[in-house]
């Protein structure tokens, strides 16, 4: 078999470089822009995804669509995105659950900072503590006391394993010393459903999934685990401010890519996914969704990502947490 010359091996790679760059001035022009969500539609992430995806598709001048690919807690999509072409036609709402959680507490096929390019925050908030109006748990402190003298009487329900409220609420029995079990649910409405049942005397939820249960006082709000209030429950402790200083469970989503972006691409979805944050309408629907809005550059998100990483990391060792 001939083998190519040297000049004829720096030409292919020089037309190899001029399509590239080519591609990324031109996009997005060949197809539609999936947006791939890694929970049901209807759920938190997919009423942050929409209307963040409206305003980039916008500014994009391409179409979004939205891939819902639900499993593992987030994790599938993850899956999916990091072995998906790097051209700037698949990208992915994520949360810290799958990316800084997930990855310490059962085996997954992708390296949350290796195998993704980060492209911005959307928002951030926590889980909020909930119990029935007439429990004798007031706030944190009477809820800590009476379940460390009836361990046996109380559990905590929450959306699933290894999800956010799961997070918080072992972050909090480390911090306190309270040994009450877990109950996972397939969902957050099966949680609340068993809550406001009487099936379980705390449910750890997401502030969006329980809010209007709360507005019509048919649960109560204890604290919410962030190291800052909601806006949408102002009147609601943080667990910081309950006697905790310093505690922060934190909840947040962010648009990710695969690895491998090229950079021109890259600035074009940051400046998209900017361009919907600084829209009123958007950040008026992450606020009703008990998040608030939050800007990072990739560079910061990276960061923040690897920090989470090794911080959730270290509570799954203390804690002894499993998946299954």
């Amino acid at each position: 078999m001939k083998l190519l010359s040297l000049s004829a091996l720096i030409a292919a790679a020089l037309c190899a470089c001029t399509l590239s760059v080519s591609q990324a001035a031109e996009y997005p022009t060949e197809k539609p822009i999936k947006m791939v969500v890694g929970f049901t539609a209807g759920g938190a992430a997919d009423k942050l995804a929409r209307p963040v995806a409206d305003i980039m598709s916008k500014s994009l001048g391409q179409t979004i669509v939205m891939d819902y690919r639900p499993g593992a807690a987030g994790g599938i999509a993850l899956e999916i995105v990091a072995r998906s072409p790097a051209d700037g036609y698949t990208i992915h709402l994520t949360s810290q659950g799958p990316m800084t959680f997930g990855p310490s507490l059962r085996k997954v096929s992708f390296d949350p900072v290796k195998d993704f390019t980060p492209i911005g925050m959307v928002a951030s908030g926590g889980s909020i503590i909930a119990v029935l109006p007439n429990s004798p748990a007031q706030d944190v402190q009477t809820f800590i006391a009476l379940a460390k003298a009836n361990p046996g009487q109380w559990s905590y329900g929450t959306s699933g394993l290894g999800g956010s409220g799961h997070l918080a609420a072992e972050q909090l029995k480390l911090k306190t010393g309270l040994k009450i079990g877990h109950v996972p649910y397939k969902g957050g409405a099966g949680a609340l459903t068993d809550l406001m049942g009487g099936h379980i005397p705390v449910l750890f939820s997401s502030i969006g999934s329980i809010a209007t249960n709360i507005e019509a006082g048919q649960v109560r709000a204890l604290a919410v685990s962030s190291i800052a209030r909601s806006s949408l429950f102002p009147n609601v402790p943080t667990i910081a401010e309950s006697g905790f200083p310093g505690f922060d469970s934190p909840v947040w989503f962010g648009v990710v890519g695969p690895a491998g972006l090229p950079g021109e691409i890259t600035q074009k979805l940051v400046a998209a996914l900017n361009a919907a944050m600084d829209d009123t309408q958007v950040q008026a629907v992450i606020r009703q969704d008990g998040y608030e809005p939050i800007k990072m550059t990739p560079d910061q998100m990276k960061v923040a990502i690897q920090s989470e990483l090794n911080q959730w990391a270290d509570l799954i060792k203390k804690t002894g947490m499993k998946a299954d």
